[in-house]
């Protein structure tokens, strides 16, 4: 099975958008400064994505932790 980098871009992407949402919403709430929330959402979401990419192509690469063959 070949997986395109694409995919990992399009998990990347989606993963980050409801994850800051999710950030954005409880720092909101937390601080009670919408302020506050949307930077910490901001930082996030210029970080994160970077962050999560190269976890997974590692994972996919060179983890074969719970990888079953075909054959």
């Amino acid at each position: 099975m070949h997986v395109s980098k694409k995919r990992h871009i399009a998990k990347t992407i989606s993963y980050r958008v409801i994850s800051t949402l999710i950030g954005f919403v409880i720092m909101w709430f937390v601080s009670g400064s919408i302020k506050v929330g949307a930077a910490f959402g901001i930082a996030e979401l210029v970080y994160k994505p970077i962050q999560y990419y190269l976890h997974e192509r590692i994972w996919y690469r060179w983890i074969k932790y719970g990888l079953k063959n075909d054959k």
